[in-house]
């Protein structure tokens, strides 16, 4: 009980933080993001690169510390973190944010779920009228991320005998 104790309130210190640094929300932090998620992205505009890069250390701590300590599901927390990456992506050359939603939803469902299937359609569905036009981007992200997941996990140690 007291490690849930200190983990709540380190969550709370991190929504506090972010809030007082970017004048968002702290929901942001708080919540699953099942509710926040939709706002996110139609809010875009207003989210600065800084701002989305510091939502994703301080959402991704918050899901992490919760994870260990509180009940609640690990989807909607991986697809808001993976949205907000998207959209940090999308300030690249060349990326529409929409599209680096969909990729970035899609690979963090893919990385959650390990349903590749499932997590096209997932992310084409929530997306709704522009699911289908992005069905390209969102098959690669979903395809990359577990290549990328196992190409940068180190393999285990096997101990010798002696």
């Amino acid at each position: 009980m007291p490690v849930a104790i200190a983990v709540g309130l380190a969550i709370a210190g991190l929504a506090i933080g972010f809030t007082a640094a970017t004048g968002q929300s702290n929901s942001n932090v708080l919540y699953s993001g099942q509710d926040q998620l939709p706002a996110l992205i139609e809010n875009g505009a207003a989210y600065s690169v800084g701002t989305l890069l510091l939502l994703l250390v301080c959402k991704g701590l918050a899901y992490v510390g919760s994870l260990t300590s509180f009940r609640g599901g690990p989807v909607f927390p991986s697809l808001f973190i993976g949205a907000a990456g998207g959209m940090a992506m999308s300030h690249l050359p060349g990326l529409p944010m929409i599209g680096g939603v969909a990729m970035g939803i899609g690979a963090m469902a893919v990385g959650m779920l390990r349903l590749p299937m499932t997590s096209v359609l997932l992310t084409a569905l929530f997306l709704g009228s522009d699911g289908f036009d992005l069905m390209p981007l969102i098959i690669i992200a979903v395809v990359v991320s577990p290549v990328a997941t196992i190409q940068l996990t180190p393999l285990p140690v096997l101990a010798t005998e002696e």
